[in-house]
């Protein structure tokens, strides 16, 4: 699933990529998904693009937009996004193809969920999870996400009593961070997914704080988690500590197995013995 650093690394493929091609021919929801997401009527989506050229791309939480002339693309963390020179085969299931007058195309698919969504300039847009993107500060904008922002989070009388995986892969209080970076984030940090906000203490609250940064950070500089996939269908470059494949194998700090339990409605991979609780 597309989270903070794999939407960062996406925008900038796109950016590198895509900028100034021009939409051909547009083809949606040609293979129909119960759990595709769209804005409006999805066969609106050609005249809304057909003509038009991409101009820039950025990340938005966990979400990528694209911006036209006058129009706006918009993945959710469940799209896979596949860049395909001309002449390359495209996959036989999406739901969204966008062929380029170059011969090229951009694939659109969803895993299990995601939206996909295009909407012109004016067209009221209202999706919680872009707007709450879009106001808040992201963790690489070090001047707005700094210490006595993060401790605003921590502290929020709505937080202060949930455990680190509810407060912070949750409610989009810090919009694309999900439970799939948060668990490297939280070993690095030496605590556990379990252990109450309340808890920490003003050293580890800092630890936390230069985890999330450095961990964040080093996974978008090598283009995203190995578990992830990028534009061009290549694995992230940074080598996820706690993920599914990381079930009883070693801790690479003391050599205790890596358990896995299940959480909030989803697994966790922690360290019983490094990450306290």
């Amino acid at each position: 699933m597309i989270e903070l650093p794999e939407a960062n690394t996406l925008a900038r493929q796109i950016e590198e990529t895509l900028i100034k091609k021009t939409i051909k021919s547009v083809l949606v929801a040609s293979s129909p998904h119960k759990f595709a997401w769209y804005h409006g009527d999805p066969t609106q989506y050609p005249d809304r693009l057909k003509g038009k050229s991409i101009l820039s791309a950025e990340a938005a939480g966990g979400m990528v937009e694209i911006k036209l002339n006058h129009a706006h693309l918009l993945f959710s963390d469940g799209i896979n996004l596949r860049f395909h020179q001309a002449g390359d085969p495209v996959p036989s299931k999406h739901q969204l193809l966008l062929s380029f007058t170059d011969g090229s195309a951009l694939s659109a698919s969803v895993q299990m969920y995601g939206g996909l969504y295009c909407w012109i300039d004016g067209d009221p847009f209202d999706n919680a999870y872009y707007l709450a993107a879009k106001e808040k500060p992201s963790p690489f904008n070090d001047e707005a996400f700094d210490e006595a922002y993060f401790l605003q989070i921590l502290t929020n009388e709505k937080t202060m009593n949930l455990n680190l995986k509810a407060a912070l892969a949750t409610q989009q209080r810090i919009p694309g961070l999900g439970n799939g970076v948060l668990q490297d984030i939280l070993w690095q940090a030496k605590l556990s997914p379990h252990c109450k906000v309340n808890t920490l203490s003003a050293e580890e609250t800092y630890t936390l704080f230069l985890s999330l940064k450095q961990t964040l950070a080093e996974m978008t500089h090598l283009g995203g988690r190995d578990t992830e996939k990028d534009l061009f269908g290549k694995p992230g470059g940074y080598k996820v500590i706690m993920s599914s494949k990381s079930e009883g194998t070693p801790c690479p700090e003391c050599g205790a197995p890596i358990v896995k339990e299940a959480y909030l409605g989803g697994s966790v991979y922690y360290c019983k013995e490094c990450q306290r609780s």
